[in-house]
């Protein structure tokens, strides 16, 4: 296994790039520790593929340096990096007997055949394919096939990492919990280095250590799902993590805090200094659903607001409501009373949260 490093990379598929605008990875600076489950995690057209291809060799860099192990790579070809790739739809021999698809990447160096049956045999146990190892893949199913594919890219010892490229896309839906689990199972087994891809939460959480969140080109955070999720480093990803995701203010500065609509929210006097010395008038707040106190009778310190809609989810009820000109949602316990016409909420300084130019600030002085 080995620790990837990316070191002032960036890339554009422009011949003469102008700006930031035409670059598909802006530069970044990252390291993916050996041994770690990893996700990378965005929406569609952020260069998730893009870095991946990069780092598996099938792209060269415009700028900067690929490292494994500290060792630049940029020059080494795919198959001289050691590194197994699982695509969003499967690439196996559809020729070839499930038994003899996952002993290929063995065979072709030259491994003993009693060790490529012993390996070919734990990996089919893990992805429960035994019942088809002697099957043509031509006759599988698409999440047999893509079971295979993966397997392919298990079997071997010696890589450096495992690549996937969003591999669950066309898995069914009650499938895909089950192969996360696998994937998470196989990780813990054999200790392997994984970067998976994909633009859906849920998958990134219920499989990696930690999450990268792209946006735009850029790595934008870095964390634990739960760092992502309390302390969102930038706007995307408190509107990106969470269902719903964060209610995003634009406010402007005041004596006592911020405000928006006329309407004043107080901040604490260490707020209050460090706003003072922002040049920027691109100042937002944030508070997560979860965190916006609600009630359904006037408040100290409350906001009347005006309720528009209730989304009963069973377990919990997603209110929607307007304050001033602002939508805002709270996400309220099943047991929780639901106001009706007129709620009054708040919000917890502790939780909200301060963005200038996008990114937050001022953490360590609340």
């Amino acid at each position: 296994m080995a620790e990837i490093q990316l070191k002032s990379l960036a890339h554009s598929y422009e011949k003469s790039p102008t700006g930031a605008h035409d670059y598909a990875l802006r530069e970044m600076n990252h390291v993916w520790d050996q041994g770690g489950a990893y996700a990378l995690l965005g929406p569609s057209g952020c260069g998730k593929s893009t870095l991946l291809n990069i780092i598996s060799g099938l792209l060269t860099p415009s700028e900067g340096e690929v490292l494994f192990d500290g060792v630049v790579v940029n020059h080494l070809p795919p198959q001289q990096r050691n590194i197994a790739q699982v695509f969003q739809f499967p690439v196996i021999y559809d020729s070839m007997t499930v038994f003899d698809n996952l002993a290929f990447p063995l065979r072709n160096m030259k491994i003993a055949e009693a060790k490529v049956m012993s390996k070919v045999h734990e990996i089919a146990e893990i992805l429960e394919l035994h019942p088809v190892l002697n099957k043509k893949a031509k006759n599988l199913s698409a999440d047999e096939k893509q079971k295979v594919s993966m397997g392919r890219g298990l079997v071997r010892d010696d890589v450096s990492a495992i690549l996937f490229d969003e591999p669950l896309t066309v898995i069914d839906p009650q499938l895909k919990w089950k192969l996360r689990r696998k994937l998470k199972q196989i990780h813990e087994q054999f200790n392997l280095t994984m970067i998976y891809v994909t633009h859906d939460q849920l998958e990134a959480s219920t499989f990696a250590e930690k999450i990268a969140v792209m946006y735009g080109g850029q790595i934008v955070q870095f964390g634990t799902p739960r760092e992502l999720f309390e302390n969102p480093n930038h706007t995307f990803v408190g509107y990106f993590i969470g269902s719903p995701g964060m209610n995003l203010l634009e406010v402007q500065t005041t004596a006592n805090g911020v405000s928006f609509d006329g309407i004043e929210i107080e901040l604490s006097d260490a707020r209050k200094a460090m706003l003072a010395k922002v040049p920027s008038k691109n100042i937002k707040v944030g508070i997560r659903p979860e965190f916006v106190h609600v009630w359904d009778k006037p408040s100290e310190n409350g906001y009347e607001c005006e309720v528009q809609h209730v989304e009963d989810l069973g377990t919990y009820k997603i209110l929607t409501m307007k304050l001033g000109q602002q939508i805002i949602k709270a996400r309220l316990d099943e047991d929780h009373a639901v106001p009706q016409q007129k709620a009054y909420i708040s919000f917890p300084e502790q939780w909200l949260k301060i963005y200038v130019d996008e990114y937050l600030i001022g953490e360590e002085l609340v």
